[in-house]
């Protein structure tokens, strides 16, 4: 079965029937995500996304800011270009710091850090393009955002590759300030292999 690719308004549920089913959906996503997620380095965590994930995320904002019928145009926009297109993954990168001095210093550092996130499979490195229509490193003073969105694209070999079991699959980041990598799970490469054609 092919993975549906993009969110139409017919995948939003109305709000108060969202609601009756909200504390249940969030324990169901919370479960999928465990095997879509992987961490890196210090405060790094790449969150990967798929139809159900972008379709839970419309849901919540929607029901977080109650903008009815009139907001779920603007959402569908937002995030259908995280919905992985059959030859790539996607994925939620988030510099996670509780403190916010430590955490403003740490994105001060990491100025450009979108052209510096790669995948590698079996060896032979991915790199990652960061989503086009949002500033990633603000031009003024060169701070990074705590949130970036990553496409990594592969060809029909590196998919191939990627599915092999016992294939090794590192991920992360070759910035000057945060050169850091990690190993992926196999149970995430399991899971993630669904998001190819």
């Amino acid at each position: 079965m092919t993975a549906k690719r993009s969110l139409t308004r017919a995948d939003i549920m109305p709000l108060a029937d969202y609601v009756k089913e909200r504390a249940e959906r969030r324990k169901r996503m919370a479960e999928m995500k465990r095997s879509r997620r992987v961490e890196v380095g210090p405060f790094a965590t790449f969150y990967f996304e798929n139809h159900a994930t972008m379709r839970h995320q419309v849901h919540e904002m929607l029901y977080i800011e109650k903008g009815g019928e009139a907001q779920i145009e603007d959402e569908l926009r937002a995030y259908n270009p995280l919905i992985p297109q059959g030859n790539e993954l996607v994925a939620t990168v988030m510099f996670e710091i509780d403190d916010e001095t430590r955490r403003k210093t740490a994105l001060q550092r990491l100025g450009g850090i979108e052209g510096h996130m790669v995948l590698s499979v079996g060896g032979e490195q991915i790199r990652g393009v960061a989503e086009g229509d949002r500033e990633n490193t603000r031009d003024d003073d060169n701070k990074a955002s705590s949130v970036q969105f990553i496409h990594f694209r592969f060809t029909a070999a590196q998919v191939a590759r990627f599915r092999s079991e016992g294939v090794q699959i590192l991920l992360g980041f070759d910035h000057p300030n945060y050169g850091h990598l990690a190993a992926m799970p196999d149970t995430v490469r399991v899971a993630l292999s669904a998001d190819f054609d």
